[in-house]
């Protein structure tokens, strides 16, 4: 069984989010980036599956010389080979497309990305893999395994979870519910020095989207307390100020 996992460098939740140039680009000095987290546990249960039935894995991501380190991690916790596409990625679909060109024809049986990324947010790159190379999805899995020829996944759903099985190939993407990811040790450290990591010039398929404007979440405003004894003039607040009501 061979898998390609999509990872992407997104900002450490501890970053101070800055904007530059009108607030128009995201100001990327002294940000420290990581692998994206539901990228990881893709990455960990990918490896858990070829433990269990064979093959390797391999990682690709869209980006420029400067996520390379993260891509070093990415084989550190036990992948066999690396991608990195060769372009500063502006929105899912140029990603997608990106690695769609990549993948077709390579032979993987699960393409397997996290549910989406931390930074935008957008969960967009699973379901359009899917449409681009045509395979079966299984997205936001909580659970995947392999039965025969077909996967077997468990993903959330609105009020519940459901249980599908999907055809081989298959694009999947992984909710945090499905693993704990790996640390890498020492061996996996200096393994990862030597491991394969192609560069890949893009495909320039260009970007759909443009972004007019960034703006951080306005301040939290002040704190009103209101006796415990009162609570008619809680019901006021929530009704007459707050139109929660």
């Amino acid at each position: 069984m061979n898998i390609l996992v999509c990872i992407s460098a997104v900002p450490d939740t501890t970053t101070k989010i800055t904007f530059t140039e009108n607030n128009t680009k995201f100001d990327t000095n002294g940000v420290q980036f990581i692998i994206n987290p539901y990228d990881e546990l893709a990455l960990t249960h990918a490896l858990t599956l070829t433990e269990q039935h064979g093959g390797e894995v391999h990682i690709v991501t869209v980006g420029e010389a400067s996520v390379d380190p993260i891509i070093r991690k990415g084989l550190a916790i036990g992948a066999a080979k690396a991608f990195r596409i060769n372009a500063h990625p502006t929105d899912g679909m140029e990603v997608a497309k990106e690695i769609a060109a990549l993948a077709e024809g390579k032979g993987y049986n699960l393409v397997f990305t996290g549910r989406e990324s931390i930074d935008y947010n957008s969960g967009q790159v699973a379901p359009l893999l899917s449409e681009m190379l045509g395979y079966s999805l299984a997205n936001v899995v909580t659970e995947l395994t392999v039965e025969g020829d077909k996967f077997k996944a468990t993903r959330d759903i609105d009020g519940g979870r459901e249980v599908i099985e999907c055809s081989m190939p298959c694009v999947a993407s992984a909710q945090k519910d499905l693993c704990e990811p790996r640390i890498p040790n020492m061996r996996g450290i200096m393994q990862a020095r030597t491991k394969p990591l192609e560069v890949v010039e893009p495909t320039n398929s260009g970007n759909s989207t443009s972004f007019k404007e960034y703006a951080l979440p306005p301040s939290k405003g002040d704190v009103k307390l209101i006796d415990p004894s009162n609570a008619g003039q809680l019901i006021d607040l929530l009704r007459d100020e707050q139109k929660l009501i």
